[in-house]
């Protein structure tokens, strides 16, 4: 009697267990991924952007503008700094506090590499995401004032009026999503192609 009870449940089991692999292991995964293929095909497929016909980079995903040497080129807008190198693999943060001095130093060097980079006085201010890294060390977009502070620099790299460039910046900000989630931002990457694609 117990034994034939025991068969059952373990049959039971057996049973429930098959059941919910095909059903959550295999069908909800490709019901999700034929919904998202159908409606959503840009973003399943990370929101690539491509440049005559060869990728450029993800929309979703800061990349860097150098040179061979790793040295920023002025003839472009600059992402945030990342604490990965720009890594799509090994997405994190430095998990740094406020007053961590390594920290503290880091941002310092920071404000004044980026000051003296776009021509800035000594004193002005700088946004914060021009000297701190994102939680994902991935982060796309700056904010308006960063992008606003590197539009002359550009503009004089690539010997064009600044107040085109200003005007490129204002086109290419996008305010809060959904309205009041987060602050206007540009995306480093879009802004950038836009530039080079000026004539």
């Amino acid at each position: 009697m117990l034994r034939s009870v025991s068969l059952r449940q373990a049959s039971v089991g057996i049973a429930a267990l098959i059941v919910l692999t095909l059903a959550l292991g295999f069908g909800y995964p490709l019901v999700v991924t034929g919904i998202s293929q159908l409606f959503f095909r840009h973003q399943a497929n990370g929101s690539l952007v491509y440049s005559d016909g060869k990728l450029a980079g993800s929309a979703l995903l800061g990349q860097s503008f150098t040179d061979s040497k790793g040295k920023p080129l002025p003839q472009y807008f600059q992402p945030r700094p990342s604490a990965v190198g720009y890594n799509g693999a090994g997405s994190g943060a430095d998990n740094l506090g406020p007053s961590n001095r390594e920290l503290i130093k880091t941002v310092s060097e920071r404000a004044r590499a980026y000051r003296a980079f776009n021509h800035l006085p000594a004193n002005a201010a700088v946004p914060v995401d021009a000297v701190t890294t994102s939680a994902s060390g991935l982060d796309p977009d700056i904010s308006v004032r960063n992008a606003l502070d590197q539009a002359p620099r550009v503009a004089a790299a690539r010997h064009l009026p600044a107040a085109r460039v200003v005007a490129l910046v204002h086109t290419y900000t996008t305010g809060p999503q959904l309205g009041f989630i987060s602050e206007p931002v540009v995306n480093v990457l879009q802004i950038d192609m836009a530039l080079d694609g000026l004539r």
